[in-house]
């Protein structure tokens, strides 16, 4: 068995990804540019979404995409240049997401999800992690009866399909479990698996001293210097050149720039979003999602944290939080939102593939390369399983599951 192996990227799937490896016997280096959690894990509503089971397709309907077109509402922003650059991409998703292909994809992608919170579990464990996880779920709220009672039709549909749990609110029931709401909503759908994490970084963070406690590396490097090195790999790290006989590909919306290096043009594209949090006079108990208006409100250690929808747009164009300040006016019609802490919004970008799956496993054209990317909005949920996914294609051992589906070479 190979005994090296390098992991770039050290967010949740990266560093999840060298702790199994570490498990089954490498001798694993973990290297990224910053600390681990510190970037798109880092920005998003901490939640491991359990009820995530069918992966985010793209809109179909005309009103919404006439309010994306003139720039309405809060749910989606968009650059021309984004889109420019991302066509191509887009318009393979656009045709993945045809509700035939849609629901193809839904059952592979399940699959993962299936075991989320159990992998998750396994190591929050392992990691003292507790006091960052809560484990009562989450909440769609909704401002029209409407739009709830299509909810719940969903929820009951997903739970014989999935066995996904919720539970159906009204407006007396929801004002009761959520005092801090402060409009008087129809009601909310309350999935029950998903478990909400009060720091993402700091979740990554434990994992990643998890990992160097049982003896791993993590080291300061630039994914741009890996090379082929003889029969292995190499990368260039602040403490000097370090070689191994594997590497794994695990840089979330780096990954494009760095595959395209090597040959490779996969359909991928990238969704920004941003984040701020607010001291907020009345917390919530757990993490809602404004379901039409289309933004997540997550209590956090550090305050109430307000993110985005989607934002299409290059991964290095300047930040526009246009979709921060539509959501914080839609946000204040619900909690009173206190005033936001005194730094800039964060930004970060989702790592997306037209046909909605993640990319794990042998990279085609490269011997002892491998690929674990594209997780999209769920790399935080996934990184556990994914992880484990890809260390077990690694060590030719038997799978959690058949990795067929996210396989890179679908692109070849």
């Amino acid at each position: 068995m190979t005994s090296s192996i390098l992991v770039l990227g050290a967010g949740m799937v990266g560093t999840c990804t060298a702790l199994h490896l570490q498990q089954r016997g490498f001798e694993v280096t973990l290297v990224d540019r910053r600390a681990p959690g510190q970037e798109t894990s880092f920005g998003n509503a901490g939640l491991i979404q359990r009820e995530a089971v069918e992966p985010y397709a793209f809109p179909r309907e005309p009103g919404f995409l006439l309010n994306v077109a003139l720039g309405r509402g809060a749910q989606v922003h968009w650059h021309a240049r984004g889109l420019w650059q991302m066509a191509g991409s887009l318009l393979r998703y656009l045709h993945h997401s045809h509700p035939k292909r849609h629901a193809q994809a839904t059952k592979a992608y399940s699959r993962l999800i299936a075991h989320a919170t159990d992998e998750h579990d396994l190591l929050i464990t392992a990691a003292g992690a507790q006091d960052l996880v809560t484990r009562e779920g989450f909440r769609f709220v909704f401002r029209s009866a409407k739009a709830l009672d299509e909810a719940a039709q969903r929820a009951e549909d997903l739970r014989t399909r999935f066995g996904v749990r919720s539970e159906a609110e009204n407006t007396a029931q929801l004002a009761q479990a959520e005092p801090a709401l402060r409009a008087s909503l129809a009601g909310a759908v309350h999935w029950l698996d998903p478990w909400a994490v009060n720091n993402p970084g700091a979740l990554v963070q434990r994992y990643a001293h998890l990992f160097v406690a049982r003896g791993g590396r993590v080291l300061t490097g630039d994914a741009a210097s890996l090379q082929a090195q003889g029969e292995g790999w190499s990368v260039m790290t602040t403490e000097g050149r370090v070689d191994a006989e594997q590497a794994v590909l695990a840089l979330g919306p780096w990954a494009d720039a760095l595959i395209r290096t090597l040959g490779y043009r996969f359909p991928l594209f990238i969704k920004r979003g941003y984040h701020q949090h607010y001291h907020t006079p009345a917390q919530l108990r757990q993490p809602v999602l404004d379901a039409e208006r289309g933004y997540v409100l997550a209590p956090m250690q550090r305050g109430l944290r307000l993110t985005t929808g989607a934002e299409f747009a290059p991964i290095d164009a300047p930040p526009t939080p246009v979709q921060l300040a539509k959501a914080e006016v839609l946000a204040r019609e619900l909690v009173d939102l206190g005033q936001p802490l005194p730094e800039p919004p964060w930004l970060g970008a989702r790592p997306c593939t037209a046909d909605m799956l993640p990319v794990m496993g042998p990279a085609p054209q490269h011997k002892g390369l491998w690929f674990n990317f594209g997780h999209a909005h769920q790399g935080f949920t996934l990184g556990p399983v994914a992880g484990r996914l890809l260390a077990e294609m690694v060590s030719a051992e038997d799978t959690l599951l058949d990795p067929a589906p996210y396989r890179p070479a679908r692109f070849a």
